[in-house]
């Protein structure tokens, strides 16, 4: 006879409470795994959601793209990015690319690293001419652009991902907007970019009436992307859209839960090689990612007007491939590909300039 409480209880009673408490414990055990149970299927039913509707993406299979073996000692991975004037959603070809990015992942350090490629650039377009880097996507889309990178830079680029004027104004929204410090100079065209903006994708705006930090919206960050008749030219464009990229990853790293939602929003103004599970796998990688640093390219240039036009003339193609792969991947004194000496040779024969 033992006591619990105040009242005598015998080992009857304690079998009763010990068993009573054991199948509490039980009871208590199967509600969490059937809540676990349920976050699982969620998270499946999300998934294959995603997956579903990512399939709806304008998903491009490349064939015959010219990749080289660069021997690298780290792990990169390396990604096209293209921006095309496109006001009618002409995501494959015959429209310029008025954005060339290469993206480069260090998947294990997980930093990125973005080179714009000048859009005037004057490049071999691997059909025969040499014509300013922006002309390859209208002529062969997204594959011949990607050749051109490969050839004229060494590079081992095999994915892309295109996006037009709708993509960028969307996910600045669906983020939430993005802080940029405005000037003074850049105000008049930021507005005046909002406007041909608002007519093409017929999303409405608001005029910025002053300079300094502002919070933009999907049209006006569009618009502060495409200014190019600042100090700088052309090559501070490039500067911007750069930044643009990094204040839309870092606003996305803030909100992960989003970015699934984001991506399926996005998907008719997005043109891409990689697949479901890849792109999947690069959103719900977000958090991972840091842009380590961004530049242009050819580091060394001029400019000059012949017969492709106002262009940008690589000082050198060789060397600022060289100081190229120094830049992305930590390689000293890169010895560049006959291919590219060719090329670099024949660009000096047309233009006199080395």
């Amino acid at each position: 006879m033992g006591r619990r409480g105040n009242y005598p209880y015998d080992d009857r009673d304690r079998y009763y409470y010990e068993d009573s408490r054991r199948r509490r414990k039980k009871k208590k055990r199967r509600k969490w795994l059937f809540v676990v149970e349920v976050l699982l299927l969620l998270l499946v039913a999300a998934g294959l959601f995603a997956g579903a509707q990512l399939y709806r993406m304008d998903r491009v299979k490349l064939k015959d793209i010219l990749v080289n073996n660069l021997n690298l000692s780290g792990d990169y991975r390396n990604i096209a990015l293209f921006g095309v004037d496109s006001r009618e959603g002409n995501l494959e070809s015959g429209t310029n690319s008025d954005t060339i990015i290469i993206c480069s992942i260090n998947e294990k350090s997980k930093d990125i690293k973005l080179v714009s490629v000048y859009r005037d650039t004057y490049l071999d377009n691997t059909d025969g001419h040499y014509r300013k880097a922006t002309e390859c996507y209208s002529a062969g889309g997204a594959r011949q652009s990607i050749n051109m990178l490969n050839t004229n830079l060494d590079l081992n680029i095999e994915d892309f991902v295109t996006v037009d004027f709708n993509a960028i104004v969307e996910m600045v929204d669906l983020i939430g907007g993005i802080d940029m410090e405005v000037t003074e100079e850049e105000l008049t065209w930021l507005n005046g970019y909002c406007e041909e903006n608002s007519r093409v994708t017929g999303v409405s705006y608001e005029p910025l009436t002053a300079a300094g930090y502002q919070h933009l919206d999907g049209i006006q960050a569009l618009a502060y992307c495409r200014i190019r008749y600042t100090e700088g030219w052309d090559y501070k464009r490039t500067d911007r859209q750069r930044e643009v990229l990094g204040k839309i990853l870092e606003k996305a790293k803030s909100q992960p839960l989003k970015v699934l939602s984001i991506a399926n929003e996005m998907i008719p103004n997005i043109a891409t090689s990689l697949s479901t599970t890849e792109l999947v796998s690069l959103a719900t990688g977000v958090m991972s990612y840091n842009i380590a640093d961004s530049t242009g390219f050819p580091f060394d240039k001029q400019t000059a007007d012949i017969a492709a036009g106002d262009c940008v003339i690589p000082v050198n193609l060789a060397a600022n491939v060289t100081q190229l792969h120094s830049y992305l991947f930590g390689e000293e004194n890169y010895t560049p590909s006959d291919t590219v000496q060719q090329i670099s040779s024949q660009i000096i024969s047309d233009t006199g300039i080395q």
